[in-house]
């Protein structure tokens, strides 16, 4: 009998136990299935991602005009562009790291002839694509230099975005007002360079702007011209007849002499004209505020390790070497020359022996063995992002279109890049900012990012 009337039951019961098994069946079917599926297809996962990344850096809402703002607005040729901020589709870099989180913050004190603009491109091509927003001077390119820093310096941020990610135009530093501007997360980064190599650079890149070596050129001008009607055919060079008297042309309370000795010094904020007993202090004040100071004479090592701090993969660190001089616009020194000089500058080449030792623990905490494989690493994918994109380089301004000509000063050539003919659309919007100098990123950028041109300084 109980047998009989379980079955009975079991029978009338048997389409609602067949529901609930099928139910069952399917619930667990779709947990298997849901989790072999890879992270990054997860239902809600990208919704999750970008909340995380918002958490991390809030990022700038679309600016005014959203349709393509690559055209130059001072008379040049606009940035062709399928690698938009919008899509960039760089074609060096590696589609398959959606979970990667943003790079944080980033402040880079660009110092003066030491291959600050080829860093200066490389984080312009990085806020480009993570759609950063830009401290930007309120007037021009730089941060009313020489003046130390100050927080009016900077343009407005732009609306919609919480704060500001990179920072890396030309200034004089003052820490403490820099802080005011830059998240406190930020990571800050400068670029230091052989002070001899630096200095004649600087030199012959800037003669006509700094007094001291204008002066310096008209002394030159006057004793060469003398030499030539005496029948003497051999001539000074501005930069030998100002290392002969330094003290002659050099105004230490001009600050538009800043650069005229110790010029790494000056734009660091330190006591450029000579030692007292700060320095110590100092150092070890720049050491602490400075996550990295990068050498150029170790210019692959100094991205890894950049690469590193910020969490860029290294195909994102491809680079092509901008504002290089032509080698007819690199004074020649002697022994003698190369001693003066040095002597003049003996400021800078104590802060860059300082930081160089630093540099180098830095490379042994991070491992020489994986420190070389990854710089190897470096210089194949700069080399392949070369040979797409340059047919020639070291070319002369002449024979360069306006949207990729270096700007020029009167006593220094500054080379260029030829693009490759026939890229696709994708590989030209890459390669055209590979080789961008400084002027025409930094404009393109700023009309990016506000909508308008950028502000002249004041005649008044």
């Amino acid at each position: 009998m109980t047998l009989w009337w379980v079955s009975h039951r079991l029978w009338r019961h048997r389409v609602t136990g067949l529901v609930v098994t099928l139910a069952v069946t399917l619930l667990l079917m779709l947990l298997a299935t849901h989790s072999l599926q890879p992270l990054s297809q997860k239902p809600g996962l990208e919704k999750r991602i970008e909340h995380e990344k918002a958490l991390v850096r809030p990022k700038a809402t679309s600016p005014p005009h959203k349709e393509e703002r690559s055209r130059r607005r001072d008379g040049g040729e606009a940035i062709t562009t399928a690698a938009s901020t919008e899509d960039p589709e760089d074609p060096t870099v590696s589609t398959t790291d959606g979970m990667r989180r943003p790079p944080p913050p980033v402040v880079f004190l660009k110092t003066h002839k030491t291959g600050s603009s080829t860093v200066q491109n490389l984080l312009f091509r990085l806020g480009e694509r993570e759609k950063a927003t830009f401290a930007f001077p309120y007037y021009t390119y730089q941060f009313s230099y020489p003046a130390r820093f100050r927080p009016e310096f900077v343009d407005e941020l732009p609306e919609g975005s919480s704060q500001f990610d990179i920072l890396c135009s030309h200034m004089r530093l003052d820490m403490t007002q820099l802080q005011k501007v830059m998240p406190p997360n930020a990571v800050y980064v400068t670029l230091l360079r052989d002070p001899l190599r630096t200095f004649e650079a600087v030199f012959n890149y800037y003669t006509s702007a700094v007094p001291a070596f204008a002066k310096a050129q008209k002394a030159a001008n006057v004793a060469n011209r003398a030499a030539a009607a005496a029948g003497v055919l051999k001539r000074k060079s501005a930069l030998t007849v100002f290392l002969e008297n330094p003290d002659a042309y050099f105004d230490p309370g001009n600050l538009e002499d800043g650069l005229a000795k110790n010029p790494m010094c000056f734009d660091m904020g330190l006591n450029s004209r000579q030692w007292n007993r700060s320095w110590p202090a100092d150092l070890a004040r720049l050491e602490d505020e400075f996550h990295l100071v990068m050498i150029a004479e170790h210019f692959d090592e100094s991205l890894v390790l950049l690469g590193a701090l910020l969490g860029v993969p290294l195909e994102e660190l491809v680079y092509v070497r901008l504002n290089v001089r032509s080698v007819l616009s690199v004074a020649a020194l002697d022994q003698a020359g190369k001693e003066r000089l040095s002597a003049w500058n003996s400021l800078d080449a104590l802060l860059y022996d300082f930081f160089l030792q630093l540099f180098w623990e830095k490379a042994e905490m991070y491992g020489r063995v994986r420190l070389s494989r990854e710089v190897a690493l470096l210089r194949k994918a700069t080399e392949r992002a070369r040979k797409m994109c340059v047919a020639r380089e070291g070319v002369a301004p002449a024979e360069l279109e306006d949207l990729v000509r270096p700007w020029q000063t009167d006593t220094a050539t500054v080379m260029g890049y030829q693009l490759r003919a026939n890229l696709s659309q994708r590989e030209q919007g890459f390669c055209v900012r590979l080789v961008l100098p400084e002027l025409q990123y930094h404009s393109h950028l700023y009309f990016q990012q506000y909508g308008r041109d950028m502000r002249s300084v004041p005649t008044n």
